[in-house]
Parts: structure tokens; C-alpha cells; sequence
């Protein structure tokens, strides 16, 4: 066993040596600009921020945060077009900006395949999420509330989220009201100010959930919600559509490759750290780190381009 297991752990040390020499050998020409579309002080930016800070401290390199917000992402997206291709230029957004949001804007610039995917951080863990001590603590009371004639306040963040609102109503026999307010910190101060009644939130719930203050009705994602596993999945509740999707860094197009491998590297080696503060926020409040880069990244994103093709090509038929 011995001899068998020597060549393996060779050849799987030169299919392992590329990217570790890339991830070591590179390094930016320059301070690079992190710009982040997401609102100062947020979960999201302490996210971004903190992973800055242990790039500096892994690496040595100078990083300068940005806040670029607005537009569902795609202002940071079109700010980014125009930047150096040489690793000094990259981006914190969500996944549904170069996918449904992009899709939605029909701006040939700011089109997925117009940017370089880095990595991921952290997948959504979106719940619809209520109240617990609310009379919709439960996907039970929501349906027999909405049978009962009682209008239904939903909150939700984006347009995307609003479609599938939309669309999971009407699957269900639920006329919605569906209510747009601004993130899901939004979305959880519309709850407790009685202002909304149910509405989806990607993470940011996880501490809420966990004090039982509020209560994950329905998993928004394709799987369970670690905070709430005995949660329902809302396609075993008719949905024909998910929520899933990833916190995730974005560079311009045609980036130098070698940056490319090197710039994810980093961002995976800090959040798969248990000793970095990076990777203690995401453990606490957005489920855990989940990395994706390079090729499985550009496959993923590839998918979800796709789900969401369908899904507007759906609510606009509706």
C-alpha cells in the first residue's frame, strides 16, 4: 500500500502545483481598488472589508476599499469595466448581478461574460422569513390566512426576488402584496415594525433566527437552511423557481490569468481560515464560507445565467 500510495501523492502534488505557484508568485503592480456594492456598515461590507484585511496581513498587499452601490450591483459592474485588467481592480458583488439583473438591464457591457468571476465567499441562506411570535410563523398560517381573505405584505429586496414572489404566489393560489424595501436588513426592519408580515432574506436572518426572534417559514434555496432544517423547501411548496445564489468577487474582463488564479487563492486561503476574522463572520452570520473559483466557477455561473434566462422569460409571460 505504501508504494501504490507514493505515486499518487505525487501525481496529485504536480496537478496541485500550478495554482499554488501562481498564487505565490504573483503579486498586483499596485494597490488595488476593492470596490464593494453593498451599503456601508452592512453585513456584505464588513464581509468584503475583512477579507481585505487578511489579504493584507496573508500577503503583504495594499488593498483600498471603495464603496461603489447602486443599481442592483451593475453600477459597481460598469464602474469595473473600465479598470486595469492587471489584478488591481476587483469587486464585491452577488452572483444575480451578472446573471438576472444583468439579463434584466440588456446592457451588452455589463453582460456576464464581459467580466472575470474571482470567487465566491458565502452562498445565499435565504429563508422567507416572519416573525416568531407573528400570525405568520408558520407556511400553514400563511396559506390560511391568505384562504381567509387577509392581504399578505411581502417583502422582498430586488427584482428578482419579486419575481419569484410573484410567481410562487400564483403557483400557491396566494394573490401576494409584494413590497420592495432596500436589502434584507430592510425586509427585517419592515417585520418588526409591523409594516410587512412575511419576506425573503439571504443570511443576514441567521442571529435573529438563532435568539428566536424571528423564524424561517420556507427555505428560499434548493436545499435546507442550516439555522432551519426542518424548514419546507419552497419547490415542495410549488415553487417552479429558487433563490440560490453566492456573495461573490469580480474582476474585468480579459484579466491576466495569473491574476485571476492568484487574487482567488487569496480570497479562499482567508476565508478558509479559522484564525482570520473573515472567516468567523461568515461562519456566524451567512452559514460558512463556500469558495468557488476558476472553471467550476465559470460553470456555475453558467447555470445560474441560465435559471435566470428562465425565470424572466416566465414572469414576463405573466
Amino acid at each position: 500500500m505504501k508504494n501504490m500510495f507514493k505515486p499518487l501523492a505525487f501525481a496529485a502534488a504536480i496537478l496541485l502545483a500550478p495554482t499554488a505557484t501562481l498564487a505565490e508568485d504573483w503579486t498586483p503592480p499596485g494597490p488595488i481598488t476593492m470596490m464593494i456594492g453593498f451599503a456601508a456598515g452592512g453585513g456584505a461590507d464588513t464581509q468584503a472589508r475583512l477579507i481585505a484585511q487578511g489579504i493584507e496581513e496573508k500577503y503583504g498587499w495594499k488593498i483600498l476599499p471603495k464603496q461603489v452601490t447602486g443599481n442592483s450591483g451593475l453600477s459597481l459592474a460598469s464602474e469595473l469595466s473600465n479598470s486595469p485588467t492587471d489584478g488591481t481592480a476587483f469587486g464585491m458583488v452577488v452572483s444575480e448581478s451578472l446573471t438576472y439583473s444583468a439579463l434584466a438591464a440588456g446592457n451588452p457591457e455589463l453582460q456576464l461574460e464581459q467580466f472575470t468571476p474571482l470567487a465566491t465567499t458565502a452562498s445565499f441562506e435565504l429563508g422567507l422569513v416572519a416573525m416568531s411570535d407573528g400570525a405568520f410563523n408558520s407556511w400553514e398560517k400563511v396559506v390560511a390566512a391568505a384562504e381567509a381573505g387577509t392581504p399578505i405584505r411581502f417583502g422582498v429586496a430586488s427584482d428578482r426576488q419579486g419575481d419569484v414572489a410573484y410567481l410562487f404566489g400564483k403557483s400557491a393560489g396566494i394573490d401576494f402584496n409584494i413590497v420592495p424595501v432596500k436589502g434584507g436588513a430592510g425586509v427585517m426592519n419592515g417585520l418588526r415594525g409591523g409594516d410587512l408580515d412575511i419576506g425573503w432574506v439571504a443570511g443576514a436572518q441567521s442571529k435573529a433566527v438563532q435568539q428566536g426572534e424571528m423564524v424561517n417559514i420556507a427555505s428560499g434555496i434548493p436545499s435546507k437552511l442550516k439555522d432551519s432544517p426542518d424548514a419546507p423547501l419552497i419547490a415542495d411548496l410549488g415553487s417552479s423557481f429558487a433563490l440560490d445564489g453566492y456573495f461573490m468577487f469580480i474582476a474585468p474582463g480579459n484579466l491576466d490569468p495569473d491574476a485571476r488564479a492568484a487574487l482567488g487563492a487569496a480570497i479562499e486561503n482567508v476565508l478558509n481560515d479559522p484564525s482570520t476574522e473573515a472567516n468567523a463572520l461568515v461562519t456566524n452570520g451567512f452559514g460558512g464560507a463556500d469558495v468557488i473559483t476558476g472553471d467550476e466557477l465559470d460553470a456555475k455561473m453558467k447555470e445560474l445565467l441560465d435559471n435566470a434566462s428562465q425565470l424572466l422569460a416566465k414572469a414576463n409571460e405573466s
